[in-house]
C-alpha cells in the first residue's frame, strides 16, 4: 500500500510544480536578453512536438521540476523551426537538441539525445556561477 502512495505522489509532483509556476515555456514567450544573470536557460528544440526524443526529454524533465527550479533553471521549448525564434537564431539547433546555458547566456553543453535530469543537474552544479551560489547558500560547505 505504501508503494501505491509513493507512486501517486511521484506522478502528481510534476502537476504540483506546474501549478506553482514552474514548467516549460514556449520560446516565443521568453525573451532571451531578459534572462541574463537571472535564470539558467535549459532549451529543448525539436522539429515537431511529436518527435519521440522531444517527448522523452519532456517526460524526464517533468519528473524533476523542483530540482531544476532550485538551480534557477527556466525551461524553454521550441518545436517550430519555421517560426525562427531568437533562441533558434542564437543557438542554431538541427533536429532535436538539448542546450544547457549558464546565467551569462553562454551555451555550456549541447546534446542531440534526451538526457536524464541527474546528468543535467550534475553539469549545472559544476558551473562557476552555481558553485558561487552554493557557497553563498552554505558557507560552511567549503
Amino acid at each position: 500500500m505504501k508503494s501505491l502512495y509513493a507512486f501517486v505522489f511521484a506522478s502528481l509532483l510534476p502537476l504540483v510544480a506546474m501549478a506553482q509556476g514552474f514548467g516549460p515555456l514556449p520560446a516565443d514567450q521568453v525573451v532571451l536578453a531578459d534572462q541574463l544573470y537571472l535564470k539558467r536557460p535549459l532549451v529543448v528544440f525539436a522539429d515537431s512536438p511529436d518527435d519521440p526524443a522531444y517527448i522523452r526529454q519532456m517526460d524526464l524533465l517533468a519528473r524533476a521540476y523542483p530540482e531544476l527550479e532550485e538551480r534557477d533553471v527556466i525551461l524553454v521549448t521550441d518545436t517550430d523551426p519555421a517560426a525562427k525564434s531568437e533562441w533558434r537564431q542564437k543557438l542554431r539547433p538541427r533536429g532535436f537538441s538539448l542546450v544547457i546555458m549558464d546565467k551569462d547566456l553562454a551555451p555550456v553543453i549541447r546534446k542531440p539525445i534526451p538526457w536524464d535530469v541527474r546528468e543535467i543537474t550534475h553539469v549545472i552544479d559544476k558551473l562557476p556561477l552555481r558553485l558561487q551560489e552554493m557557497l553563498v547558500d552554505n558557507p560552511a560547505g567549503r
